[in-house]
């Protein structure tokens, strides 16, 4: 069985494993798990791979269909009903028909009451399964590795969660009511048959047409309902880069050039939904109108036939209301294949990101690294971000316990890979890299996160509060807990001195605030969690070096053997560290003090003067 298998099953059966002590994050659940997972075969048809989704939520779909067959059965009784009273009250002239009027209110009532139950459950059935589903594709999400993003625009990600999931939901809650329509098809034709055969068989005579239609304009549709939903996604790709990088555009005046950008893409989108109405607008009429047709055949003959005596007018009236049901499931057929062939595409697309196996989990042998005193070793690691191109090449790298390593090369030399592969954010394509001795691929990744943080250079602030951004990873922390870590990154001044203080809305991403400032919330958020090891990703470049280094002491105050490694541009930065390490070519070039390879090493020196000068930073609340 495979990982993402076993994914699947575990959701299934609804075994959740117990949670880590050594998720930071880790909190009660307070919603349920979806009850089943998609099946993971992928030879199966789409609505059988998404059956288990639907299966789990059997008791309220049954209600719903159990209620609609009995309010259609009251529909379905209705004209037989109607046609007694007429053909008594024609036939008697005095007849009481007080009893067809209450039988007439009475299948009303009932008609009324079960369709209102089975509105209900049947929404709440389709509610319950949009949400699943969209429960599902996030949490697979959350598994799948850096690499995938690397390559999937995010547009794209969040339609395919948001409006395929949507597409899914309308086709699997409004399916199953046209099949219910196609059965009162079938019993009102077997009524329409008890009383005049040849009359049944002049109605449906329209409607072969109406099935060859529908055939044709299902395999039309198909490849171009996959082509719209990309289509769409284009276009939420397009603005939701747009709105992520306003301020890159607007400081290079490429607005209109956007507007050119997203027009185009609304044209093609345009142009290929058009198709689509095109190939409906060419079939629908036929599917719509061929059963009328069937309704003026029905009035011609039958009182062709009600002249000769050979039936009566309650027999028309009640023919006429039959083939009237007869219309609905056709009427309603050409925009439920149109759903289907939408939903179909819809599927493929949401399956694309399911049967992605996460690369990066943890093995089924993994153990919870319980302690770490902080010792780092990469061995021989080789690794490229993709296959024509490596990044490391045989990089090795040993870090004692409590020691300070500053990490120091020209872009692109791999200091920032050497970071990510420490806390598994990739796996290394050959070699190894260990913590406490610990290969990282036999620990839990929970356990591995606990104790080996990574603060990035680009600090991301969640929407809410300055508390709730510091809290992210110990949402449970106290008043003095998180203060404390905010006066480590020397966040706490400028915070009090907001308006709102910790309680300040920071608004998308954090751009209320400056850069230092962001970057000092972002590393305060990772001292609470106070990990063994720190890996500062730049992580203090946007403030100056007086505030750089109250934090470094500060840092090192907290826990005086945390073990930290440094990626630094700055010289500033490179002097907090009690040991340089020189990359270049994806390997270690040299290693020393700051002093040692400025005396022995030409390379180190040249990497410092193309470093950038210290950059301006604006005056703020320090």
């Amino acid at each position: 069985m495979t990982g993402i298998e076993r994914d699947y099953v575990s959701l299934a059966t609804r075994e959740a494993p117990a949670p880590s002590p050594f998720e930071p994050i880790a909190v009660a659940p307070e919603y349920p798990a979806p009850r089943a997972a998609v099946d993971p075969d992928r030879s199966k048809g789409w609505i059988r791979r998404i059956l288990p989704v639907l299966t789990a939520r059997k008791a309220a779909f049954a209600v719903a269909m159990v209620t609609a067959s009995v309010a259609l059965g009251a529909q379905i009784a209705t004209p037989r009903v109607l046609m007694a009273a007429i053909d008594r009250a024609l036939e008697t002239r005095s007849a009481a028909l007080t009893p067809f009027v209450w039988a007439m209110v009475g299948l009303a009532a009932t008609r009324g009451l079960f369709t209102y139950v089975h509105r209900d459950y049947l929404f709440r059935f389709a509610y319950d399964l949009e949400a699943d589903l969209r429960v599902l594709i996030y949490a697979h999400l959350g598994r799948l590795p850096f690499a995938f993003y690397d390559r999937a625009p995010s547009g794209e990600l969040i339609s395919r969660a948001n409006s395929d999931i949507r597409s899914v939901q309308m086709f699997l809650t409004f399916g199953p009511l046209v099949a219910l329509n196609l059965l009162s098809f079938f019993a009102a034709f077997g009524l329409m048959l008890g009383i005049h055969v040849p009359l049944t068989l002049v109605a449906l005579a329209p409607l072969l047409g109406v099935g060859v239609a529908a055939v044709r304009m299902r395999r039309l549709l198909f490849p171009i309902s996959w082509i719209v939903q990309s289509r769409q996604a284009d276009i939420a790709s397009i603005v939701s880069e747009n709105v992520t990088g306003v301020r890159v555009v607007r400081a290079f005046a490429a607005e209109q050039h956007q507007v050119d950008k997203l027009a185009g893409a609304a044209r093609r989108l345009r142009w290929i939904a058009v198709k689509q109405q095109e190939i409906r607008a060419g079939y629908a009429p036929a599917i719509e109108n061929l059963p009328r047709v069937g309704m003026a055949l029905v009035l011609g003959y039958g009182g062709w036939l009600a002249l000769r005596d050979q039936v009566t007018v309650g027999t028309i009236v009640a023919f006429s209301a039959y083939v009237a049901m007869l219309q609905a499931p056709f009427r309603m057929l050409g925009s439920v294949l149109m759903q289907s062939q939408r939903a179909a595409a819809s599927a493929g697309r949401m399956f694309e990101i399911l049967d992605t196996a996460p690369a990066i989990r943890d093995r089924r042998d993994a153990v919870e690294l319980a302690t770490v005193r902080g010792e780092l070793a990469l061995r021989d690691v080789h690794f490229g971000y993709t296959s024509h191109h490596e990044v490391l090449r045989g990089f090795d790298l040993h870090v004692v316990p409590g020691e300070t390593v500053a990490l120091v090369g020209r872009i692109g030399c791999g200091k920032s890979t050497v970071a990510r592969l420490l806390a598994r954010f990739y796996d290394v394509d050959a070699g190894e890299v260990r913590v406490d001795g610990h290969d990282v691929r036999d620990v839990t990744l929970a356990s591995l996160r606990a104790h080996v943080l990574v603060a990035p250079d680009e600090p991301f602030l969640f929407t809410g509060t300055i508390w709730d951004n510091i809290a992210y990873g110990r949402p449970d922390a106290d008043q003095q807990a998180v203060e404390q870590a905010a006066r480590a990154a020397q966040a706490h001044a400028f915070i009090v001195a907001l308006p709102d203080g910790y309680a300040t809305e920071v608004g998308e991403r954090g751009y209320t605030l400056s850069g230092g400032q962001r970057q000092r919330i972002a590393l305060a958020r990772a001292l609470l969690v106070d990990p063994p090891v720190l890996v500062l990703d730049d992580a203090t470049s946007a403030v100056d070096a007086q505030v750089e280094e109250r934090i470094h002491d500060a840092v090192k105050a907290t826990t005086a053997n945390r073990t930290m490694v440094i990626i630094a541009h700055r010289m500033s930065t490179i002097a907090l560290a009690d040991r340089v390490v020189l990359i270049q070519d994806g390997r270690v070039a040299a290693s020393g003090t700051h002093a040692q390879l400025m005396a022995t090493e030409p390379a180190y020196a040249a990497v410092l003067a193309s470093l950038e000068p210290e950059p301006f930073v604006e005056p703020m609340a320090q």
